[in-house]
Formats: C-alpha cells, sequence, structure tokens
C-alpha cells in the first residue's frame, strides 16, 4: 500500500520519435507521470499506445527525444550511462513479458544474475536467491533451466531475480501476456503479495482492463498520451 508519501519517480514532458526509413514516428508526446512511494501504479492502453516504450524510459533502458525521468530526485538521463546502469541494477527491478532468463543458467543462477553485476559475496547471493524462489513456490526447481520449466514458473524466476537486490521500484511489462488466463492471476497474485510484504512500489503497464483494477491508481496512455 502506498503510505503517502514523497514521490519515487517522476517522468516530465517525455517525448520519443523514431525514424522510419524517411518517415518519422512520434511515439510519445509529452508525458507527465508521477509514482508515489509504496504505491502500485498500472498505466492501460491498448496495443502500440506507447506503453513499453514509455516503461523503458522509466526504467532507464532507453533515452527519450525529450523529457526526462528523476528516480528519488536524481536525473536518470543527467548521468552518465555507467552511473544509470549502476542505478537501474541497485535501485530497480524489470519483470517482462518475455521472461528474460538466461537459457544456460539453472533458475537460482538467474535469479543471482543482478546481485552478481554488483559483486556481492557468492553465499549471500545463494542464500537470497534461495530465499525468493522457495517465495515464489520453485524452491524445488531451483536447478532446472529456463527449458524445464513452464511459462508459469519461468515467469515466477523472473518476479524473484526482479526483487534480488532490493529494489525501491519494480517496472513489469506485460507480466502475464504470454500466460494463460489462470496461471496469469497466479502469478499477478504472487506479485502483489511480494510487492506488499517488500514495501516495494510497482508499476505495471498492461493492455487488460481486468489487470488494471488491481491497481491502487490507473492511468490510460492513448496515442502517446496520458488521459485524465
Amino acid at each position: 500500500m502506498s503510505d503517502g508519501g514523497t514521490d519515487i519517480l517522476v517522468a516530465s514532458g517525455l517525448r520519443k520519435n523514431y525514424t522510419l526509413g524517411s518517415q518519422e514516428v512520434e511515439v510519445l508526446r509529452g508525458i507527465n507521470v508521477r509514482v508515489r512511494r509504496g504505491e502500485a501504479l498500472v498505466i492501460v492502453g491498448a496495443s502500440g499506445a506507447g506503453k513499453s516504450t514509455l516503461l523503458h524510459l522509466l526504467g532507464g533502458l532507453d533515452a527519450p527525444s525529450a523529457g526526462d525521468v528523476s528516480l528519488d530526485g536524481a536525473s536518470l538521463f543527467g548521468m552518465s550511462s555507467a552511473a544509470r546502469t549502476k542505478l537501474r541494477n541497485e535501485r530497480l527491478g524489470f519483470v517482462f513479458q518475455s521472461y528474460n532468463l538466461l537459457p544456460e543458467l539453472d533458475a537460482l543462477e538467474n535469479v543471482c544474475l543482478p546481485a552478481l553485476l554488483q559483486s556481492r559475496t557468492r553465499d549471500g547471493m545463494a542464500e537470497r536467491g534461495t530465499e525468493l524462489l522457495k517465495a515464489v513456490g520453485l524452491g524445488g526447481r531451483m536447478e532446472h533451466r529456463p527449458a524445464e520449466l513452464s511459462g508459469g514458473e519461468q515467469q515466477r524466476v523472473a518476479i524473484a531475480r526482479a526483487l534480488m537486490n532490493r529494489p525501491s521500484l519494480v517496472l513489469a511489462d506485460e507480466p502475464t501476456g504470454n500466460l494463460d488466463s489462470k496461471t496469469g492471476e497466479l502469478i499477478l497474485d504472487l506479485l502483489w503479495r511480494l510487492r506488499e510484504d517488500s514495501g516495494t512500489t510497482l508499476v505495471m503497464v498492461t493492455h487488460d482492463e481486468h489487470i488494471a483494477t488491481r491497481g491502487e491508481r490507473v492511468l490510460e496512455i492513448a496515442d502517446g498520451r496520458i488521459l485524465e
């Protein structure tokens, strides 16, 4: 639940253009968003509305054509690429529709990757990773590689990985898009429970208005703009 405190994430005047051949396509047209610390914000919109583009900008995975994003007052695009990468790994967690697990690594190794990038001790990594996999119901599947896991199990691994470094903000891009409705509901229940247990802020984008009802606050994006 939101603590009613300060904003953790602020997007100001975000614009994003892409060049396709001789044409310039305007995807985002001046987005302003404030995310309160501890809340669960859902941004809903049709396919092609700019949801994933917006989420990538909010997480510093892509750079805007104009505008800025600040995390706890620090400008993501006013810092170096290296500093942004470091901040992203330390403070943000990502859950994607396509899971993005490394096929050659087992579940525990995939979960521990964010900590490995921080050069943490391996004992501490394994302990934290094991704790998270047990929390998502995969304590008995830690040595299985992605190809040996179902889609729902892979998404559970991805959620555990997103929480590995105890991020203050988790960004989720259509996290149930590749799952059947029953498994999708279970994944959402899990994600919401873990968020509440850790006090993490959540921003999720989806085209599914049913999923949007889970948000403490819901915004709609259409034609590259946030609708009031």
